[in-house]
């Protein structure tokens, strides 16, 4: 239960975090829906109550794209498998709409004890678990004309740090965001201290990580320093290389990979924008709620 949970955490986060970026989180497989309906109307693709039916990925790009001015594009951050990705890039009226694509995850190795994270195939040594999942959806994407950024693992290790985050989160302002984020991030480091098959919790520091770069990459103070190479994936089938990333200066994809980040710097950024009043969703009052409400029209 608790994927969900942290998924649409990342997804507010992101949004929260980007200020004047147009930005989609293409993170939970297609058909999540709520345990409650699923009981009451039936399963997701066999209902009598289609309003009750969770979007698939293609109608929210096609809806989205209709609201957009003409000639603008979208930028796209990832958090986890692509499956979703992979869908949208392979019709081409759709893909040529998207400016840029942040991918959290991948993992390119620089020796042999620079290993990956996936822990349930302990055979897979190298491999990022997201491009594990879906390994022919990352592929699919590798060999798309997309501009792709990666946030790999190895950047993702160096700068998470959760008593650094929860440190600058107590220290600024309170606002929901602040207090919600640090809830769930000390109940993560929580985790992780108390067993064994929770060591893999700061992960989700890493998603942080790329809602952050993606909305002040370009800050002199996040000091984000990045590198290009030539990446191909391999998805072959075979369970101990599948989401595997290697350089191939001939069939590779040049992309665009995150080397360097001054992590006290994240830390802090991440806990101000957080913790900025103008940026918070919260109402004054429950009586200021109920009236707008009561009288929609009336927003003043």
């Amino acid at each position: 239960m608790l994927k969900p949970f942290l998924t649409e955490m990342v997804a507010f986060l992101t949004l929260t975090l980007s200020l004047d970026l147009l930005v989609i989180c293409l993170i939970a497989p297609e058909g999540w829906y709520t345990a409650e309906n699923t009981v009451k109307f039936g399963a997701l693709r066999d209902t009598d109550h289609p309003e009750l039916r969770q979007p698939r990925v293609m109608e929210i790009w096609e809806s989205l794209l209709q609201t957009l001015k003409p000639g603008s594009k979208i930028t796209v951050l990832t958090n986890g498998p692509l499956t979703n990705l992979a869908k949208v890039v392979s019709v081409k009226n759709i893909s040529s709409r998207i400016q840029e694509v942040y991918v959290v995850g991948g993992h390119i190795s620089r020796s042999a004890n620079d290993k990956g994270n996936v822990f349930s195939v302990p055979s897979n040594k190298y491999a990022e678990f997201n491009m594990f999942l879906d390994p022919l959806a990352a592929k699919a994407v590798f060999q798309s004309e997309v501009n792709i950024t990666f946030i790999p693992l190895s950047i993702q290790q160096k700068a998470s740090s959760f008593s650094s985050t929860l440190r600058w989160l107590s220290q600024i302002e309170k606002t929901p965001e602040t207090v919600f984020s640090k809830r769930i991030l000390s109940r993560l480091r929580r985790l992780k201290k108390i067993h064994h098959r929770y060591q893999h919790m700061d992960t989700f520091l890493g998603e942080i990580l790329g809602a952050v770069v993606l909305a002040n990459g370009h800050s002199s103070l996040l000091d984000a320093k990045f590198e290009l190479k030539s990446v191909k994936l391999l998805a072959e089938g075979i369970e101990s290389t599948d989401g595997k990333m290697v350089v191939d200066e001939k069939y590779g994809k040049l992309v665009r990979i995150l080397r360097h980040v001054d992590a006290k710097t994240y830390h802090e950024i991440y806990a101000k924008r957080l913790g900025d009043p103008n940026q918070s969703a919260k109402v004054g009052s429950f009586k200021e709620q109920k009236r707008k409400w009561s009288h929609p029209r009336d927003r003043s």
